[in-house]
């Protein structure tokens, strides 16, 4: 790298950091005011909601991540051009390729970062931030959900049709066992509660069916204690639960998930993607930042800067239907996360083809 790289840089760097801590602070002020009611209805001290902002702020820095090193890229580059700067790096023998460089290396840096924290720290911090919305902020959770089916082995499959998540207790619950698409056993009980002393599950009234080709045999009882794939926890408010699982925690879960069956695989797909998605968003919005702000203009750098807020704000709607999309149709999920990314890149490429060299 030469001066001018490391000049541009140090820029980019710089006014990045600072954008973030700009924008931080406004979500905070709004996030504080919104939520203060809740606070002063839980008596809560600034010494209980300091470890809530101190895993918020990480999280929404990072999310916000593209459209800030959007912001920066236009920020810096307009006053480059302003300052007639990018006019003589292209006079003096560079090419616009070669003047985008120092660009790439930095929004590199970032992305990667931001990708490693959002795989495996923020997670972490989020487990906090989660826990404490679920406790002060959200209305009590109630398990309403009907006629629940798991798979929690390769041949037993378990039923309930409804359960209490105040109580730890299912009721009509069934077990079965089926091998080669014939049916072996069969556990019915009018209920299962869970024991949290022995961490175990103890079935009420329970009637054994087992069948052996044209041959059954009925066994009954009153009480038994079992261990089975599952626990209250998967019935509890999974509220942002996505957002707490480290990346090898997440691509597990989603293999538990595609075991059992379970219909809400899919939100956790879609985090996956988006951790992926997110870093390639922050090098082709820097692509197309500094393509947009790289020529000098009459009005100054207002009128650039006042353009990359709104191209920022149309990448965040796109990103935010994207993600409704995903979510609820049955368009393939990698499809739609990406595909904000797939057509801010034609719009680019598009740029690129008729900026100025």
């Amino acid at each position: 790298m030469k001066i001018l790289d490391w000049y541009i840089l140090k820029r980019f760097l710089s006014t990045f950091i600072f954008v973030v801590g700009i924008i931080l602070a406004i979500v905070v002020v709004i996030d504080y005011t919104e939520k203060n009611d809740d606070f002063m209805k839980h008596s809560l001290t600034f010494i209980d909601i300091l470890p809530y902002y101190g895993a918020f702020v990480p999280w929404i820095a990072n999310l916000i991540t593209p459209i800030t090193i959007f912001i920066a890229t236009v920020f810096v580059t307009s006053k480059m051009a302003g300052h007639t700067e990018i006019i003589a790096m292209l006079a003096g023998g560079m090419s616009f390729r070669r003047f985008m460089r120092p660009y790439f290396i930095g929004a590199g840096i970032i992305a990667v970062f931001s990708f490693f924290l959002n795989s495996y720290v923020i997670p972490q911090a989020n487990k906090t931030r989660i826990a404490f919305e679920i406790a002060y902020t959200k209305k009590p959770f109630y398990f309403n959900d009907r006629n629940i089916h798991l798979k929690i082995a390769p041949e037993i499959y378990a039923y309930m049709e409804s359960y209490n998540n105040q109580r730890d207790v299912g009721y009509r619950f069934t077990l079965e066992k089926i091998t080669d698409r014939e049916l072996k056993e069969k556990l019915s009980a009018r209920r299962i509660e869970w024991d949290s002393v022995k961490n175990s599950w103890v079935i009420k009234d329970w009637e054994l069916r087992t069948i052996d080709g044209f041959k059954e045999k009925v066994t009954f009882g009153t009480e038994m204690d079992t261990v089975l794939n599952f626990t209250p926890n998967d019935f509890e408010n999974n509220h942002g639960l996505q957002e707490t699982l480290t990346m090898a925690e997440l691509n597990d879960y989603i293999s538990l998930l595609r075991e059992r069956g379970a219909d809400n695989v899919k939100i956790y797909l879609i985090e996956r993607y988006i951790r992926y998605m997110s870093p390639f968003a922050a090098l082709i919005l820097t692509f197309i930042g500094v393509i947009l702000s790289s020529k000098k203009t009459r009005g100054g750098t207002g009128g650039q800067i006042a353009l990359g807020f709104v191209i920022a704000f149309v990448f965040i709607i796109f990103f935010i239907l994207s993600k409704a999309i995903a979510e609820n149709s049955t368009l393939n999920p990698i499809l739609a996360v990406w595909s904000p990314n797939i057509i801010f890149s034609i719009v680019g490429l598009i740029l690129y083809k008729y900026v100025p060299r």
